[in-house]
């Protein structure tokens, strides 16, 4: 994958985020990111209590040494404000929380505040990305009805995430990995577990979890903490 010069961290994870087996993963996001605050975007979760995921997010982070803000958006019209922008563009360390890949992308898509985030990432911001989220910044993106692709916001274009792949539905699985398009790439992230890249350095598996390696008339390619993906090489960032 050829990442612009410069540009930041970007941090795929299969779920389960903030908690105790993702330590060692969010320990390095905070150093990737010279920050001792993260900026928690909570949006796939608005209609499930999203005060309660930066709740989360803060107790988490407290035991790390740093310190959360919330970033207030939840609809399309949050979206589009001054000080949204002003807030992301700003920020070191932006982490968009789980919950609904749909909701999540009907917020996000074409927005002023994803405009932002890429502007933040390219200025060499982190950005890490939980379930619904990482799904999300691929394109394509896989559908959560019912394992099939649609369009994602493309922060990693010919990318596709399958989220705790390593306790997913088998039918969901197959019928991702059955309609995978020709010129993309899926992956199946298991949870606690990220696929990272800085920069323009190779991806790499961070995590206690795999990370599985799908192409069209291609065997699985399953890689586990520490290794780099020599096959991802040829992806656009």
């Amino acid at each position: 994958m050829t990442a612009k010069k410069g540009s930041g961290t970007l941090a795929l994870v299969g779920g389960g985020e903030w908690q105790e087996p993702c330590r060692a993963l969010d320990e390095s996001l905070l150093e990737a990111a010279k920050a001792d605050e993260v900026l928690v975007l909570p949006a796939a979760a608005a209609f499930e209590y999203p005060e309660r995921v930066v709740e989360r997010a803060a107790a988490w982070f407290e035991s790390l040494g740093a310190k959360v803000k919330a970033l207030h958006v939840l609809n399309r019209r949050d979206a589009e404000r001054d000080e949204t922008v002003k807030a992301v563009e700003s920020c070191r360390f932006l982490y968009i929380a789980d919950g609904s890949p749909l909701h999540l992308r009907s917020v996000l898509k074409g927005s002023a505040c994803f405009d932002a985030i890429a502007k933040a990432h390219s200025n060499g911001a982190t950005i890490a990305a939980s379930g619904a989220g990482a799904t999300l910044l691929g394109d394509p993106m896989v559908d959560p009805r019912g394992g099939a692709y649609t369009v994602g916001l493309g922060l990693a274009r010919g990318l596709a995430v399958f989220p705790y792949h390593g306790t997913a539905a088998d039918h969901l699985r197959e019928r991702s990995v059955e309609l995978l398009p020709a010129d993309a790439v899926l992956v199946g992230v298991d949870e606690h577990t990220a696929l990272v890249r800085t920069g323009d350095q190779p991806w790499r598996v961070v995590g206690p979890g795999n990370v599985t390696i799908y192409r069209r008339g291609a065997d699985a390619a399953v890689h586990g903490d520490g290794d780099q993906l020599s096959e991802m090489v040829t992806l656009k960032m």
